[in-house]
């Protein structure tokens, strides 16, 4: 199956299912997509990328954790230190036990990293091989349902917010952020996270790191 052949077969699949698309500029990639699932207002945006001299599809989405929910946090930390220890334990558990692969940004104080926790990002990859349009549905559907239950935590836990997404210290410190004109949000009650749009796979997300 060649790259080409991918790239069109995705397009024909995000029409059959109807799905929200924006295609990408990116040098690095066959194809690059930004994709909104499920579809409505509750949908999430995942970047799904053909990547060059690989052969598979990068699927991928960041969320960033609102700013008031942040605050409580650090109070959370200040209050209850193993509570808080406990309680990030436990969420990475959670990514742990969704079978996908995942990453955690938390606060810095000098070279430590307590927390909070400010973003992350789940990731599958699906090799040319084991591409099908069921194992590609599954896969935006196993991302987005992980997102979804550390979302709801993060709400439950630490409130609702404030509607405005907070720092995130790792991409400050590193001057590269994910190239984001900033997350296009609905209307309606604040909301707990910022769905990065525009997250490209070779900002803490890289295809390279498969085996």
């Amino acid at each position: 199956m060649t790259p080409e052949a991918v790239v069109n077969q995705l397009k024909t699949w995000f029409t059959e299912e109807r799905l929200t698309v924006k295609a990408q500029n990116d040098p690095r990639a066959h194809g690059h997509f930004m994709v909104k699932y499920p579809g409505g207002k509750q949908g999430h945006m995942f970047a799904v990328v053909v990547p060059k001299q690989r052969d598979l599809v990068a699927i991928s989405s960041m969320t960033r954790v609102d700013e008031g929910q942040q605050n409580e946090m650090k109070s959370h930390m200040d209050d209850e230190d193993s509570d808080w220890s406990e309680w990030v334990h436990e969420s990475r558990l959670h990514l742990i036990r969704t079978g996908v692969d995942w990453a955690i940004h938390m606060g810095h104080q000098g070279d430590t990293k307590p927390g909070p926790l400010q973003a992350f990002n789940v990731s599958l990859p699906i090799w040319y091989d084991g591409l099908t349009k069921n194992e590609f549905m599954n896969s935006l559907r196993k991302l987005w349902l992980a997102k979804l239950a550390l979302i709801h935590e993060i709400k439950y836990s630490y409130g609702p917010g404030v509607g405005k997404p907070g720092p995130v210290d790792d991409w400050a410190k590193s001057k590269a952020p994910p190239r984001s004109g900033g997350a296009e949000q609905p209307s309606g009650p604040p909301a707990q996270v910022e769905f990065d749009e525009k997250m490209s796979f070779g900002t803490g997300f890289d295809p390279d790191e498969w085996a």
